[in-house]
């Protein structure tokens, strides 16, 4: 195993100088906000698909105080498609605590900015170094990969004791200076060389010292997680429809899955989505309309949606003020939508249009 840990920062630099990302929409002007957006939205999700998001974000909330006052359906709504709706709720919630305890700027102290909702260890610490130059270090997914291969570390990354010695190689390895760059260049290795399928090794500034490349184990590091078997979970949703083309949704939850979206109404079993449309709406005469089955994939799990559709009046009963709303279809208020909804209602939609 290599020993200088701190001499891996010069040539990464240097490369990232030379052949790294500058054009990300959220490296021009660093301030703590923008990294915090772009560091939340990047998480679990690749940069091509956030860039168009992140600039949207931006565009309706340019800094935290606009955040902070928006209306958490509008923040979702923006978000919508994006997926792992809990970064949207912990921004949302941490924007409101940077304005009400720190008076509208970002904590310095990193304990005080990881204490925020929805920022962890990796996320402060690139927060803080690359938007002001702090020495602290980071351990994201292009990290963990990058740091596993070099140092030949065994073990599965979730694994306590295999994360532990990846900290610790982090820490070693963050330089004393050129924070933003060094912090930059690991990130950016990760991204675009030291591929998880693929690596492109003989571009690699970290070639010659890099203990996988030497034993042709780049494909064997980091471990791999225990793989589990992803079970197949299936709902029936009420796709009701009144007269005038709106569709009757529910917000979810704010703990869950999709929680704190707009959603159709959600059943296990096609008898107690009946029992819903037979209790709560008004002028359903005939049985529901059995549409093609949608398939959604989760992190842990496969969606499978049958969706009913119902023409109804309207509903039986005034439900609690702000859990539901009739949603007009040719005219779409600004809420949030999970991912498939948004395409049964866009397909729902079309269909209207055609006919």
């Amino acid at each position: 195993m290599p020993t200088a840990h701190s001499a891996i920062a010069p040539p990464l630099i240097a490369w990232q100088q030379r052949a790294g990302r500058h054009d990300l929409p959220w490296q021009a002007h660093r301030t703590p906000y923008r990294v915090w957006v772009s560091e939340i939205m990047l998480q679990q999700t690749q940069v091509v698909t956030v860039i168009p998001y992140y600039e949207r974000f931006m565009q309706r909330f340019p800094d935290v105080a606009c955040l902070a006052v928006a209306p958490l359906d509008e923040v979702l709504h923006l978000w919508s498609g994006l997926g792992y709706y809990a970064r949207a709720r912990n921004l949302h919630r941490a924007a409101q605590r940077v304005c009400s305890e720190f008076g509208g700027e970002f904590p310095v102290s990193f304990e005080a900015l990881a204490s925020l909702p929805g920022i962890g260890r990796s996320t402060a610490g690139a927060i803080l170094a690359l938007s002001r130059g702090a020495r602290h270090a980071i351990l994201d997914g292009n990290a963990r990969r990058v740091l596993s291969r070099y140092f030949g570390v065994e073990g599965a990354v979730d694994e306590p004791d295999t994360r532990a010695r990846l900290w610790e190689l982090a820490e070693r390895c963050t330089p004393q200076a050129q924070l933003p760059e060094y912090t930059q260049a690991i990130m950016d290795l990760g991204a675009t060389l030291c591929l998880r399928r693929a690596p492109r090794c003989t571009e690699c500034p970290l070639a010659a010292g890099c203990s996988a490349r030497r034993s042709a184990r780049q494909h064997e590091l980091p471990a791999r997680r225990r793989r589990r078997v992803r079970p197949t979970r299936r709902a029936f949703m009420v796709l009701a429809q009144r007269h005038d083309g709106s569709v009757w949704l529910e917000r979810r939850p704010e703990s869950g899955v999709w929680g704190g979206l707009w959603c159709l109404p959600e059943f296990a079993s096609a008898a107690a989505a009946q029992a819903y449309v037979d209790a709560v709406l008004a002028g359903s005469r005939r049985a529901p309309a059995v549409l093609p089955a949608v398939a959604h994939a989760f992190t842990h799990f496969d969606l499978e949606i049958t969706p009913l559709l119902v023409r109804c009046a309207g509903a039986r009963a005034v439900m609690e003020a702000g859990s539901t709303l009739w949603y007009d279809v040719c005219a779409p208020a600004s809420v949030g939508l999970p991912a498939p909804i948004r395409k049964l209602l866009e397909d729902l939609r079309e269909r209207e249009l055609a006919d």
